[in-house]
């Protein structure tokens, strides 16, 4: 599965300063690493485990599971038998065993300029407390679940922990999510509320009505079919509703569901009018609750199998999932990943910039990072205001060590081209990442040479919201880089290729990816429905966990993400990948960004259609539509080259061959080759 040795040519190695002090200098010792963690994962994880507060010791194997829906009910299981509280091993660990309390656990910059603030891990450490104190008062038990709805504020980070230390089970939503549920009108995103905490959000417009937006959510979360033409949003059974201020003026809510008059909110300096009526037995001041709360709060020991929280994620189809992760096997992983996959060193100052309402603001914004001690940038801000170079001036000004960012976010700054990054040394900056998406080479090489200037590592991590953390992905020292490629699997991870029959494909190959065995990080099930766990993730492949993703094999072994295998079209019998398609357009000098998907053909069956953004100043023409087109089949052509020059040198090793419309023309072209005609 794992080269003996990797390769030389066509990649790209990291420097030697970073090889010196790193955790994983090179191949030879990842490779060492991995095969003990897959060959014996209780003493690898074991030994990782000793790093960690254990209120009581686990007993039998460190993990057990069964991934074969014909042999039983699915499970995975970690460290059983033991207890710990993953808030005591973040913040009271740190501050007590390691004597981290005077060091920076976030500096925050908020969406303005100028906007800042920072909290040591001590003083997180008695927010959380407080807070967790509040939770308590407020009726929150071990095992009550906590809708969390709130901006990239220190606030979000301590309503977590404040609910991980009492044993209560967050669920954090962002807005795109409430948005995207009110629009559909399904099923709820969450489970029926304990206590929802929710926020007024300090935005760029001040059309946006967040308030109205929340009264709608808060029907959406209680019934399948909110009754949105209800007189009273506040007619059903929402125990708690705790506000958190966060705007620096009045802001004016236009209510969408309740005709009542707006009505001041008695919560000290928060001034803002409702769309709807505040309700005393319901509605509750963030600042109010907490003033005089002691800021000493004892742990809730949590058995390691006891639910941490659901995390809903809408997939490629079907409704919301609940994606449910619980303690020990959590805690161990993202705290690995974030310390081997950065290369986490204490000086470090590390910055992701995703919202933590997605698993990757979860994994490393907050478990892994606090985990590890380190002190992170919390940002609450766009990329592009108040101008495109915010990212680059943010990096200078905490001198950010290691950044984590996604596709997206490189694309979009690229249409701007190079001198927004140039205005700002980034002297400090030792390894890039990036997260949600497979990477196209273009994006890939401008992130390198622009963003990095050729010597800071691209680690291009894979993962989901159901593997808690990084599953593919280089060690920023060990691994050579190959642009646009996860690389290799990352400990106690492994991971084949099967085709359609659920055979297992050996060298280079493509088909779907799946992975053998568990990782302590791995989801445990959906939420209220293991019935919809096994099927999603277990019936097709018994044996396999699924992914759902495609992957593509070389002849170095490293694996190349190609996209969901619904994303996936057949276009007059050619096969054809979207993400392909999409890294084809983007070569295109003319093209930020591109998004292809499939739409029906009365001939063809399916066809592409394609959307692209376009480089700063470029305009849309007919000669650039032509243009674009040809580059669209490019791919296509590049399959073919490769194939003609395999035939040339009479390599049988062809690799993927499944977008070419007829493949049996390979053995003719090998037969005339042979008899002298190519």
């Amino acid at each position: 599965m794992i080269p003996d040795k990797a390769p030389k040519e066509d990649v790209f190695h990291a420097g030697g300063a970073l090889k010196k002090n790193a955790h994983v200098p090179n191949f030879e010792n990842y490779k060492e690493l991995y095969l003990k963690s897959i060959e014996n994962p209780d003493e690898f994880w074991g030994d990782i485990a000793k790093d960690f507060y254990w209120k009581s010791k686990h007993t039998g194997q460190f993990l057990d599971y069964n991934f074969d829906v014909t042999k039983g009910e699915i499970y995975i299981k970690c460290m059983e038998g033991a207890t710990t509280n993953i808030c005591y091993n973040v913040l009271d660990r740190n501050v007590y065993e390691r004597k981290l309390g005077d060091k920076v656990a976030f500096y925050w910059e908020g969406n303005e300029p100028g906007d800042v603030m920072k909290v040591t891990y001590r003083e997180l450490l008695q927010q959380v407390c407080q807070f967790a104190n509040v939770l308590k008062s407020q009726g929150v038990k071990k095992g009550d679940r906590v809708s969390i709805y709130m901006p990239m504020v220190v606030e979000l980070v301590v309503a977590m922990l404040a609910c991980v230390r009492i044993g209560a089970v967050h669920s954090i939503v962002v807005s795109k999510m409430v948005c995207l549920g009110i629009s559909n009108n399904t099923c709820p995103c969450l489970p029926p509320l304990d206590v929802s905490f929710v926020y007024f959000p300090r935005v760029g417009r001040e059309d946006v009505n967040h308030d109205s937006l929340l009264s709608l959510f808060l029907i959406f979360l209680l019934f399948p079919t909110p009754p949105l033409s209800s007189p009273s949003v506040r007619s059903f059974p929402v125990q708690r509703c705790i506000m958190l201020k966060h705007l620096s003026k009045e802001v004016e809510a236009i209510p969408l569901v309740s005709q009542s008059p707006p009505a001041k909110r008695p919560c000290p300096d928060l001034q803002v009018r409702p769309a709807v009526p505040w309700n005393p037995e319901v509605d509750q001041c963030w600042h109010s609750l907490l003033s005089g709360v002691s800021d000493e709060c004892e742990p809730e020991w949590c058995d390691s199998e006891d639910p941490l929280f659901i995390l809903y994620t809408s997939g490629s189809t079907g409704k919301p999932k609940g994606v449910l992760h619980t303690v020990s096997g959590y805690m161990l992983y993202v705290a690995t990943t974030f310390k081997l996959v950065f290369d986490y060193q204490p000086d470090d100052v590390y910055w992701c910039t995703a919202d933590i309402g997605w698993i990757t603001g979860h994994s490393y914004i907050t478990y892994g990072p606090l985990a590890n001690g380190a002190t992170s940038v919390l940002f609450e801000g766009l990329p592009t205001y108040p101008d495109v170079s915010r990212m680059w001036e943010i990096v200078d000004k905490y001198q950010v060590t290691k950044f984590y960012t996604a596709p997206t976010a490189i694309r979009l700054l690229m249409k701007y081209g190079s001198e927004p990054v140039q205005k700002y040394n980034r002297e400090s900056l030792k390894v890039l990442g990036t997260v949600g998406e497979p990477i196209n080479p273009e994006a890939w090489q401008w992130y390198y040479s622009v963003v990095g200037e050729k010597r800071c590592p691209v680690v291009d991590t894979f993962w989901q919201t159901e593997t808690g953390g990084h599953v593919l992905t280089p060690l920023p020292a060990a691994t050579p880089m190959k642009p646009g490629s996860a690389t290799f699997p990352f400990f106690g991870v492994v991971p084949a290729i099967l085709n359609e029959s659920g055979e297992e494909l050996e060298g280079p190959c493509e088909g779907y990816l799946v992975f053998k065995q568990p990782w302590p990080g791995v989801m445990r099930t959906v939420y209220g429905n293991h019935q919809r766990f096994e099927t999603t993730y277990f019936k097709k492949f018994p044996g396999y966990y699924v992914t759902g993703d495609g992957c593509h094999r070389d002849k170095d072994g490293y694996y190349w993400i190609t996209g969901r295998m619904d994303d996936m079209l057949n276009v007059s019998g050619h096969l054809l990948s979207t993400a392909e398609v999409e890294s084809a357009l983007g070569e295109h000098a003319a093209v930020a960004e591109a998004a292809v998907v499939s739409r029906l053909h009365p001939v063809k069956g399916e066809s592409l259609y394609c959307f692209v953004t376009l480089t700063d100043g470029v305009g849309f023409n007919h000669t650039l539509e032509a243009e674009l087109k040809k580059q669209a089949v490019l791919n296509e052509s590049k399959i073919m080259r490769r194939v003609l020059r395999k035939i040339a040198r009479n390599e049988r090793d062809l690799g993927d061959l499944s977008t070419l419309a007829d493949s049996s023309v390979i053995e003719q072209l090998f037969l005339n080759r042979c008899c002298g005609a190519v």
